[in-house]
This record gives structure tokens, sequence and C-alpha cells, in this order.
């Protein structure tokens, strides 16, 4: 029994191996009126990622803030997906991104420009490692649905390598065929 214990201690030193960064995006104070008063909790949004493309969000619930913020970064680092960069500094497209009534739209930007975006979606790319992408936020302002929404659609996000699989093509064929009307417009 003590062997099981011991090895699955060891497996999860060998998943907390990668060094996650975390950045904690809200906390709100409920309260509970009792008969004796108020009680109060605390719920945290955090936000964690590698920095080389892979990221996660989770939310805690306590009654102090460091214990919903410990639950908050273990559900993160569940719940983490990875993301395809361009030459691990932006998106490889566009995309827009929806949850509710939370809507973003992220552009890939060319290098230098910096992260270009709003609180909650800014940590978000903070943690991915992203370092050029130009956001922005319509419709809700509620972080939750926010991050939600980012994450959503960075999950729609493809790289070049992964429509030639799907497609049973070679990555250049496709980047050709991209790459082509402007090589012909430069030659006209």
């Amino acid at each position: 029994m003590a062997e099981r214990e011991n090895r699955r201690g060891n497996r999860r030193d060998r998943d907390e191996a990668p060094e996650f960064a975390d950045r904690l995006v809200a906390i709100n104070r409920v309260s509970k009126t009792v008969k004796g008063g108020k009680r109060f909790g605390f719920a945290a949004l955090v936000v964690v990622g590698d920095q080389k493309g892979r990221v996660g969000f989770g939310k805690g619930k306590a009654k102090e803030v460091p214990e919903a913020i410990r639950k908050a970064t273990e559900q993160a680092k569940r719940q983490m997906v990875r993301v395809p960069l361009k030459e691990g500094r932006t998106l490889h497209h566009d995309v827009a991104g929806r949850h509710g009534a939370g809507k973003v739209v992220m552009r890939t930007a060319p290098q230098g420009t910096g992260i270009i975006a709003g609180g909650p979606m800014r940590a978000v790319f903070e943690m991915l490692g992203v370092q050029d992408v130009v956001a922005k936020s319509i419709g809700s302002q509620n972080p939750y649905n926010m991050i939600r929404a980012t994450i959503d659609g960075l999950n729609k996000e493809s790289s070049p390598r992964h429509v030639a699989q799907r497609r049973g093509k070679k990555v250049a064929d496709i980047l050709r065929k991209d790459e082509a009307p402007a090589t012909e417009a430069a030659e006209a």
C-alpha cells in the first residue's frame, strides 16, 4: 500500500516538473447573513500557464483567500489546453471566441507589437507565452466570461501542420497556396 502511494507521489512530482506561472485575475468576496451576523467567503479566478503554449484557468471558493487561490490553481493545472503558436510568439490566424454574452476577437500581430489586450485576456496571453497579439473584448466585462471566451477562441486556433495532417497533404503545399497570390502580384 505504501509503495503504491509512493508511486503516485512520484508521478505527481513528474507532472509538476514543468514550471508553471500563475496569475490571479479576480477575487470576489461574498457574504451570507446568518443568525449571529455575516459569514464571509471568497472566490478566486486564476490563470496558469507554462509560457510555452499551454494555458488553463480555474476558480476556487473557500472561507479564506489563500485557500481559494490554492483550489483555483489546482483546478487550472488540471484543465490546461495546448495552443499552437506561430514562431512561438503570436497566433497563426485571426480568431473569435464566445462564451455567453462575452465575445472576444484576437488577431495575429507583427513582431514588436506586444500584448494589446485588456485585463483577464492579458493574463491568459502572458501565461500562454504570446508576445505579440491584438485582442478586443466585445460584450460582457465579467472576467469569468472573458477568460472562457478567450480559451474558446484559442481552442479554435490551428497550425499549418495540423491543417496539412487533416487534409492529408504536406505543410509546404498548404503554405505555397497561401503565398502564391502575393508572389504573383509582386512579379507583375
